[in-house]
């Protein structure tokens, strides 16, 4: 390990990743400084004000909460200290079709009975499921997401090696729920957690229930005010820390004379850091920001990647109370297969999509006027599909007719404010490779050393965090990744 005198780094980024990595720095005596080309921080996790109404603009559930304790305890602070969080329940519903309802609720018990109403007998099998999927949580969380993703010998541990048949790394998601249930809404509403991981269930492997222990089992959550709040939290964590964060700054080239960035030009002029920690999307860092003979990977290799969805989003804000809508809402009244199919293997628009409703103002009156109603509509789809506001138009009136008949009420004539966001604006915003929404997906081809590498191979201050790096995509995993590369550069380059 060398000893150095490096004590500056810059973050390219704020939005989880960015700030827990700074975080962590600026705890070990870094000076540390996140540039951040929006005008708010927080990556996709941003938030917007307008006529009463405040939206998230991106993640909605809250899963994995020990992750977040975890994160705020290395300060000696906790979750509390910064937002009220609260359990749902119902943790969401699953709309099969008109009066056709599943409310998943939080207790164990009252989801066992709910399983023995839907399959008689099969409470057994889902016990013998999450009690499988808690030990894929465990060892996943222990022994897995923590690691750099390095080098294969990461993984050479005894423990790790038997763990792999037990994890059933080599079976699909698919087969491993229709061996324990038969009934065909039982097996939509396991395979769902999936379905963003960048894969048909059939092809993502079974060790991926370790989502529902995360959801069934640790449950789900919202942080009263919106999943902004915890940002808010972070970046109020970071300047305590000594963090220094520049807001509507782009970086717009990195100078990199002998193997070492020298210098970041942006938008507001020049800056220069002994480190710099690319948390920003990964492929628009190394192929735009670097010349051609300082990346690692190819534009072939990026092309070759298989990328998570990307979505179709509409903020809405409603001018009544909408009776029976819960705080997260999927809608599943269409073929779940066919649409994945269209998403992965068949990228297009869909024909007959699933969506996703999250209305957070019924749990939190905060962010909708009185009486009226807060709604976030999300339609999955592929990556890099042609985006025009005529086909954004065209399964706005889709959708809503659909959730219009769901719900057995008016909904499109209460809308008072309306609002899309889809592949472009991935683009625009975030610099999104291909438009995606949740980064690089989680196949068994694309998993740890795998995955595009933390640091630079060529630059050797250069490094990387983020959803398109280790250990994957999500707010959990982005907040992970940031400590695993602030490890990494604590290590490298150790402060005297």
């Amino acid at each position: 390990m060398k000893k150095t005198e490096h004590r500056s780094v810059i973050v390219i980024g704020s939005g989880f990743a960015g700030l827990a990595s700074a975080c962590y720095l600026a705890k070990e005596g870094y000076d540390v400084t996140i540039l951040e080309k929006n005008k708010i921080p927080g990556g996709r996790c941003r938030k917007f004000e307008v006529d009463g109404f405040t939206f998230d603009m991106g993640p909605s559930w809250y899963w994995m909460p020990e992750v977040f304790e975890k994160f705020f305890g290395h300060f000696g602070k906790k979750v509390s200290d910064y937002y009220n969080l609260v359990r749902l329940d119902p943790s969401y519903s699953i709309y099969f079709g008109k009066d056709d309802v599943m409310e998943v609720p939080a207790k164990l018990d009252d989801l066992c009975d709910m399983f023995e109403e839907y399959e008689p007998g099969s409470s057994t099998n889902l016990r013998k499921f999450l009690k499988e999927a808690a030990y894929k949580y465990e060892v996943g969380m222990n022994e897995f997401v923590y690691k750099p993703g390095l080098s294969v010998f990461e993984f050479a541990d005894i423990r790790v090696l038997k763990s792999l048949f037990r994890l059933q790394m080599f079976s699909s998601m698919s087969d491993h729920v229709k061996k324990l249930f038969k009934n065909e809404q039982l097996r939509k509403l396991l395979e769902f957690p999936v379905l963003f991981l960048g894969a048909t269930p059939e092809k993502t492997p079974a060790m991926y229930s370790l989502m529902n222990h995360a959801d069934l089992a640790l449950g789900t959550w919202y942080p009263m005010g919106g999943m902004h709040e915890i940002i808010k939290g972070m970046v109020s964590l970071a300047e305590e820390l000594g963090v220094k964060i520049q807001l509507d700054t782009e970086v717009k080239r990195m100078v990199v004379p002998n193997g070492h960035v020298k210098t970041l030009l942006t938008s507001r002029g020049e800056y220069t850091a002994d480190i710099i920690i690319g948390a920003a999307d990964y492929h628009h860092v190394e192929q735009h920001l670097l010349e051609p003979e300082k990346r690692d990977y190819s534009p072939k290799y990026w092309d070759n990647r298989t990328m998570a969805p990307s979505s179709l989003l509409f903020y809405l804000g409603v001018d009544k109370k909408i009776e029976g809508l819960h705080h997260h809402s999927l809608f599943f009244d269409t073929d779940f297969k066919k649409h994945a199919h269209e998403i992965y293997e068949d990228p297009k628009w869909p024909e007959e999509p699933l969506f996703y409703v999250c209305s957070p103002s019924v749990t939190d009156p905060s962010v909708a006027p009185e009486g009226c109603e807060n709604m976030f509509v999300l339609i999955p789809l592929a990556p890099d599909l042609e985006d025009t506001e005529e086909m954004r138009e065209k399964y706005y009136h889709l959708v809503m007719d659909r959730l219009e008949h769901m719900l057995g009420t008016s909904v499109k004539e209460h809308v008072i404010y309306k609002r899309s966001f889809a592949h472009k604006d991935f683009k625009s915003d975030y610099h999104a490779f291909k438009g995606n929404a949740y980064g690089l997906a989680n196949t068994l081809k694309q998993t740890a050393i795998l995955k595009p590498r933390l640091r630079s191979k060529k630059i050797n201050n250069l490094f990387y965090a983020g959803q398109l790096t280790t250990p994957g995509p999500g707010v959990p995993p982005s907040l992970i990744s940031g400590k695993v590369v602030a490890d990494e550069i604590a290590k490298e380059f150790k402060l005297n």
